[in-house]
């Protein structure tokens, strides 16, 4: 009778079921519509780069296989849970009765639902228990479906299931976020006294430390040839349950996994994991890279660093270290994307703009001399961080030696305005207009950001066509001409140039490599930003070191700070991948051109049409500055034969760029008359009519005195970036 009866039920109660839409769910449907609480950030070879916490409603890990369970665990569920589990078809009858009949003697029992008809609770919204507990109807509703199940999924199935669904303590869902967060680990490596916690708080997920230390237990004791302590137990079930090891986001992309979650489509905001096209090996290689140079660095004030590496065809990112990590005080801030002053990383596009406009050749000679150019502030008057001005050099040495005043003086000839359009041209989106920065945009004092930058280098290294960087595979680059493909080469052929360079960075610099690259480096005002940016034959690779904060670095230029990490990544890339110097493009000859005393004879590249076969200056047409000298009573007056102050003038504001060394920088003074004395601030320092001086930041007062001290003429005069600390003729107080 009993047995009709039950067959009679179940047949009623699966005519019922069958509309529900879950009831007839395959395995495959609902592991593939679970969905983590984070999501996966993976490489271009499928590795997990980074792991981002997206649902903060709940908190649940990634689907785990049964197979990657421990073998305690699902001993130690089946044994607490549901022993008749591999035996029974959904519904424990065995237990249901004894459940009936302790119920009728009013005797407290487990219960008999089973895992199976606990995963049947989870996986319909109308049988999840309430807080009064199932009514009948859903009780049968539950069995019923349960042996539905049964039906349709193996026991591994159905088991591994509900190891991913069940909701243990708190917001934690599913065993891969239980075990990460209360053990630190994966599911895989638990232990049996894990794995009892683990069980424990299946049934009691809301229960005190010491109600769950009970329940595992009295699970540790079920379990096979497993010593038990439950003592200690308790100590360690306390220590699990305030912990919190699984934290929002872990792994070695972190701006990128932000950057993505953030711009997400609509297709990969539904899944948990989204493929990139950075490099793995890459990505480690340059963070480690980047983290242990910044070590070497301790002491100098700089703890921020980010890197970008692109892929010169596709403008794919191979690489994206946003910042130093746990060495930064700001490692929340992307340094690919924040915008700081490039310094001298835009004279490439400067000199190739006035390449392309006929202004100038490479072997055209620009006057490297004290300059002064009137402003609506004042006067503006460049100064190169070396020893003294190199005279007439030429374009190709300008560039590659980072010389301050011919990267002016060729933007007077282009125009800041024309010059602005040109950057935006490469990517660069300034936020103001030309006329705002004036000449001091020749220097880099506007702001970009590292990835707009390194992509505008990657402009050049594709002979001045631009396409948009990306993070996903598969897109397909949409390109624009931004520059003139001659004179891109050009730019590219001075920038790989190290004979060129070597006026300042000498013969043996750090920017030479084995293999074919063009770097430029950069430093932008008072050392708060130091820039590398170059490309090979097949990558881009850009590099900014300084602090988030803006705080200036110390003793840091472009061959010590960024340079060492773009050389090492550069290294790495072309370990055995060959760079070979690009082709030159129609419309470019090589003539060899002589340039007098100023530069050694040489092979030059020339747009088609502007070639010559000398460049040189005549003795006769060296450059004359008239400058004026201050008369006995301080008023200006031109006095030919007065001891007077010839370089610099009255007024005079100093603009410093630190690309190069500042301990290698040096001021000019020049004065005429005879038996002269030099005070600066009052204090003596150098004899006869011109002097060397270490510049540091600040107003000051230049004199020259004859020999019993008598003030002959005085200057005043500005120096603003950064100073060598503590130079011998720096003021005792700040100022």
């Amino acid at each position: 009778m009993l047995r009709q009866l039950r067959c009679w039920l179940t047949t009623f109660l699966i005519a019922t079921c069958v509309g529900n839409t879950w009831a007839t769910a395959t395995f495959n449907s609902v592991k593939s519509s679970f969905k983590p609480s984070d999501t996966l950030i993976l490489s271009r070879e499928g590795e997990v780069l980074q792991r981002l916490r997206t649902d903060t409603s709940v908190r649940r890990g990634q689907w785990v296989a049964l197979a990657d369970v421990s073998p305690a665990l699902r001993t130690a569920l089946v044994l607490s849970e549901d022993k008749r589990f591999y035996e029974h078809s959904g519904v424990d009858w065995q237990a249901a009765s004894a459940a009936a009949w302790a119920n009728l003697w009013n005797r407290k029992t487990r219960g008999a639902s089973t895992i199976t008809m606990q995963l049947a609770g989870l996986l319909d919204d109308d049988l999840k228990r309430g807080s009064g507990g199932r009514s009948v109807v859903q009780k049968l509703e539950q069995t019923v479906s349960a042996q539905l199940l049964e039906r349709n999924w193996r026991k591994d199935q159905i088991l591994e299931a509900y190891l991913n669904l069940v909701p243990f303590k708190g917001e934690l869902v599913g065993i891969d976020a239980l075990s990460r967060t209360l053990f630190g680990k994966a599911a895989h490596g638990l232990d049996a006294r894990e794995a009892a916690v683990a069980v424990a708080l299946v049934r009691a997920p809301n229960a005190s430390p010491a109600v769950v230390a009970q329940r595992a237990c009295a699970v540790l004791k079920s379990l096979p040839a497993t010593d038990t302590d439950c003592e200690a137990l308790d100590l360690f079930t306390t220590g699990a349950l305030q912990r919190r090891d699984y934290g929002a986001s872990e792994g070695i992309a972190p701006h990128v996994a932000r950057q993505l979650t953030r711009t997400a489509t609509p297709l990969q905001a539904k899944s948990n994991a989204i493929t990139t096209t950075l490099s793995a090996p890459l990505q480690r290689f340059a963070l480690q890279t980047l983290q242990q140079h910044l070590r070497e660095l301790a002491g100098r004030h700089v703890e921020d660093a980010a890197l970008v590496v692109l892929d010169n065809a596709s403008g794919e990112v191979l690489a994206w270290v946003g910042s130093s990590g746990d060495l930064s005080s700001a490692a929340e801030v992307d340094g690919v994307t924040a915008l700081r002053q490039p310094g001298s990383t835009l004279k490439p596009f400067l000199y190739g703009q006035a390449i392309a406009e006929r202004r100038i050749t490479a072997a055209s000679l620009i006057e490297d001399s004290a300059a002064q150019i009137e402003t609506a502030g004042g006067l503006y008057i460049p100064q190169n961080y070396d020893h003294q001005f190199k005279g007439w050099v030429s374009a190709r040495t300008a560039l590659a030696a980072s010389l301050n005043v011919p990267a002016v003086r060729t933007l007077v000839m282009v125009s800041p305005d024309a010059f602005h359009k040109q950057l935006r041209k490469m990517g660069l989106p300034l936020k103001e207009s030309g006329d705002f920065y004036g000449y001091s945009l020749a220097l880099g004092s506007a702001e970009v950001s590292l990835l707009n930058l390194t992509n505008a280098y990657r402009a050049l290294a594709n002979g001045g066509r631009l396409s948009a960087t990306t993070l996903t595979r598969n897109a397909k680059p949409v390109w624009h001409t931004a520059l003139d493909p001659r004179a891109a080469f050009i730019v590219g052929d001075i920038l790989s140039d190290p004979l060129a360079r070597a006026r300042t960075f000498g013969t043996d610099s750090v920017l030479a490599t084995r293999f074919w690259t063009a770097v430029k480096t950069g430093t932008s005002k008072d050392m708060r930003d130091n820039w590398a940016v170059g490309w090979s034959q097949r990558y881009t690779v850009g590099v900014w070191v300084g602090n988030a904060s803006g705080a200036p670095m110390w003793d840091v230029s472009g061959t010590t700070g960024a340079t060492p990490i773009w050389a090492a990544v550069m290294g790495y890339l072309h370990k055995t991948l060959p760079s070979r110097a690009p082709k030159a493009p129609a419309g470019v000859v090589q003539t060899p051109v002589q340039f007098g005393a100023q530069e050694a004879a040489r092979q030059e590249w020339f747009l088609q049409g502007t070639q010559q076969p000398s460049f040189a200056m005549t003795s006769g047409a060296d450059y004359v500055d008239s400058t004026r000298a201050r008369g006995p009573k301080g008023s200006n007056v031109l006095v030919k034969g007065m001891a007077r102050i010839t370089s610099p003038t009255s007024g005079t504001i100093i603009a410093l760029d630190p690309d190069i060394p500042p301990r290698n920088q040096r001021v000019s003074f020049q004065a005429q008359g005879s038996n002269l004395h030099w005070l600066l601030n009052g204090k003596a320092f150098a004899k006869g009519t011109s002097a060397q001086w270490l510049p540091w930041p600040g107003r000051h007062v230049l004199q020259i005195t004859d020999a019993k001290g008598n003030v002959l003429d005085e200057v005043r005069l500005e120096v603003r970036g950064a100073g060598v600390k503590g130079g011998p003729l720096a003021p005792t107080k700040p100022r």
